[in-house]
C-alpha cells in the first residue's frame, strides 16, 4: 500500500470542494482532492444566485465564467399562488446578476481552476475509510479506478462529499432529514423550448400548481431544464394510479408558464427523480474536520440556494483552515466560527424557504400545511442567533425571552410573507398610501439585511472573528488589522 501525507485532504470535487481546495492551496498549503467520479459528470442545481459572484471574484474566476458563455440570469419570474410577479437582482446603476449553468461544465471549470492553484486532484478515486484518533480524522484509505489502494495522512479533512455525507452519515452519524421538506423532485430536459417572453433576461420561472410547483431554467446550449416538486405524500398517492411520466406531463399541462414554453418542444431526456433530499447535520465542523456544501446540509431547490451555500461555505472553510494552519487562531476557535457562520446562513435560508412555501395558495391544502416548520427542523438557540439583525431591527422582537419558537419563528415568517406580498404589488405602489409604502420599504430593507452573508465583514463578525480576503484569505479578529 502506498503511503503519503498532505496538509489538507478534500473529499469531493463539486463546487464546495473545488472552492475550498483552490482557496487553501492559493494560500500556499498542500491540498489533495479526491473525487470518486470522472469529470465532466452530470449534476442538478443549475441556477446560481448573484451572491456567488463575490466568491467567484475571490477565486479569480469571474472572467472565466463570463467567457464560457453560461446563460446570464438578471432576475427571477414567479407565478405563485395564481399571482405572477418578477424582480430584477440589480438596478441600472448597480447591475447584479447570476448564471444559469450546465453543471457538468460549471463544475469542470471550478475543478480545473483548483488544479491551476496547486491542488493535487485525483478523479475516479474514492475515500473508502477514515481513521479517527480521539475523535479527530487523521488518515484515509483511497482506492482509484484500477483498484490501487493508498493511505494518506493529513492535518485537516474537508468533507465535500455531498449527499453521500462521508463524515455525517458514516462516522458522526448525525444527519437528520427535515420534516417540513419531505419532497420529491422529477425533472427532465426539453429541446426547442421557447424562451420566457416576460420577466428579467435569462430568468428562472418558478410556478406553483395545485399539487406542488415547477421550475423552468433556460440553458446556454438551447435546452430547457424543467422540474416538478411534490410533497412526498402527494407523490405517493399519485403513484398509485399514474406513471412518473404521466405525473410529470400532467403537471406541465396544469402549469400555464411551463406549458407555454414547451408546447412545441420535445422532451429529449429520461425523467430523473430525487426524494428526501432536505437534511442537516448536527455539527458542521469539529476537531480537524469541516463539512462544506451539501455534505453539511441541503434545503430545497425552491430559491436556488444550493450552489450559494456550497461556495459560501467553501470560502468560509478555506479562511478558517488557512488561519488555523498559520497559527492565527486555535483549532477550536476556527471550527466553532465555521459552524456558527455556516449554520446561520443555512438557518436564514430555512426560514426564507419555509415562508415562501407558506404563501402557496393552491387547492391542495395539505401541500401548504406540510411546509410548516416543526421543532425538529431547527434549534431554538441557533434560530435566535441566526436572526440577530432582525431582532435588533424590529421593536416587537427585541424583548423575546424564553422559547424563541413561540414568537420568533412566526414573526419571521410573517415578515417574509409581507415582504413578498409588497414586492408582488409593485404595480400598485403609485396608489398606495405613503405610510404603506414606507412600511413596505422598511420591511424589505430588513429582509435584505438578514440575507447578507454572516461573518464576511467586521459588522457581521461571529464570535469576534470575520473572514477577510486581503492581504491573505483568513480570519481576522475584531480590533486587529
Amino acid at each position: 500500500m502506498n503511503e503519503r501525507s498532505t496538509q489538507v485532504l478534500v473529499v469531493g470535487g463539486g463546487p464546495a470542494g473545488s472552492t475550498t481546495a483552490a482557496l487553501i492551496a492559493r494560500e500556499g498549503f498542500a491540498v489533495t482532492l479526491a473525487e470518486r467520479a470522472s469529470f465532466p459528470r452530470y449534476h442538478i442545481g443549475e441556477s446560481l444566485l448573484p451572491s456567488c459572484l463575490r466568491v467567484f471574484d475571490v477565486l479569480g474566476i469571474r472572467e472565466k465564467m463570463e467567457a464560457h458563455g453560461f446563460q446570464r440570469k438578471d432576475g427571477a419570474y414567479f407565478d405563485w399562488g395564481g399571482e405572477p410577479w418578477d424582480f430584477e437582482f440589480g438596478t441600472p446603476s448597480r447591475p447584479l446578476y447570476g448564471f444559469q449553468v450546465i453543471r457538468s461544465e460549471f463544475d469542470q471549470l471550478l475543478l480545473d481552476h483548483a488544479r491551476t492553484q496547486g491542488v493535487e486532484v485525483h478523479e475516479n478515486t474514492e475515500v473508502k475509510t477514515v481513521a479517527m484518533v480521539d475523535g479527530r480524522p487523521r488518515s484515509a484509505r483511497l482506492v482509484d479506478e484500477d483498484g490501487v489502494t493508498r493511505e494518506i495522512s493529513f492535518e485537516i479533512l474537508v468533507d465535500a462529499s455531498g449527499r453521500t455525507g462521508l463524515m455525517a452519515n458514516h462516522y458522526l452519524r448525525q444527519r437528520r432529514f427535515h420534516e417540513a421538506f419531505r419532497n420529491v423532485a422529477l425533472w427532465a430536459y426539453w429541446t426547442d423550448a421557447k424562451r420566457l417572453p416576460i420577466g428579467p433576461y435569462g430568468a428562472i420561472a418558478t410556478c406553483s400548481i395545485p399539487t406542488g410547483w415547477m421550475w423552468a431554467i433556460p440553458l446556454h446550449d438551447g435546452t430547457l431544464s424543467s422540474g416538478l416538486v411534490l410533497h412526498r405524500t402527494t407523490f405517493q398517492e399519485m403513484r398509485k394510479y399514474a406513471t412518473l411520466e404521466e405525473i410529470y406531463r400532467d403537471a406541465v399541462t396544469s402549469c400555464r408558464v411551463v406549458a407555454g414554453l414547451t408546447d412545441e418542444a420535445r422532451l429529449t431526456t429520461p425523467l430523473r427523480v430525487e426524494t428526501d433530499y432536505s437534511y442537516v447535520a448536527e455539527r458542521f465542523s469539529g476537531p480537524g474536520y469541516y463539512l462544506v456544501g451539501d455534505a453539511a446540509c441541503f434545503l430545497d431547490p425552491l430559491l436556488s440556494t444550493g450552489v450559494h451555500l456550497a461556495t459560501f461555505s467553501g470560502m468560509v472553510a478555506a479562511a478558517a483552515v488557512s488561519s488555523t494552519l498559520r497559527g492565527e487562531v486555535s483549532d477550536l476557535e476556527s471550527t466553532e466560527f465555521y459552524d456558527a457562520s455556516y449554520r446561520r446562513a443555512y438557518l436564514r435560508m430555512l426560514v426564507v424557504v419555509s415562508a415562501f412555501y407558506q404563501t402557496h395558495t393552491g387547492r391542495d391544502a395539505y401541500f401548504k400545511k406540510a411546509q410548516q416548520l416543526t421543532r425538529r427542523d431547527y434549534s431554538d438557540a441557533n434560530l435566535a442567533q441566526a436572526f440577530v439583525k432582525i431582532m435588533s431591527g424590529l421593536e416587537d422582537l427585541r424583548d423575546i425571552e424564553g422559547d424563541p419558537s413561540q414568537d420568533l419563528l412566526p414573526k419571521l415568517t410573517d415578515m417574509y410573507r409581507e415582504h413578498y406580498s409588497f414586492v408582488r404589488k409593485r404595480d400598485q405602489w403609485a396608489t398606495m398610501s405613503l405610510e404603506d409604502i414606507n412600511k413596505g420599504i422598511a420591511r424589505s430593507r430588513l429582509v435584505a439585511d438578514v440575507q447578507e452573508d454572516f461573518s464576511l465583514t467586521p459588522e457581521t463578525a461571529v464570535n469576534g472573528l470575520y473572514v477577510a480576503a486581503e492581504p491573505s484569505l483568513g480570519l481576522r479578529r475584531l480590533g486587529h488589522a
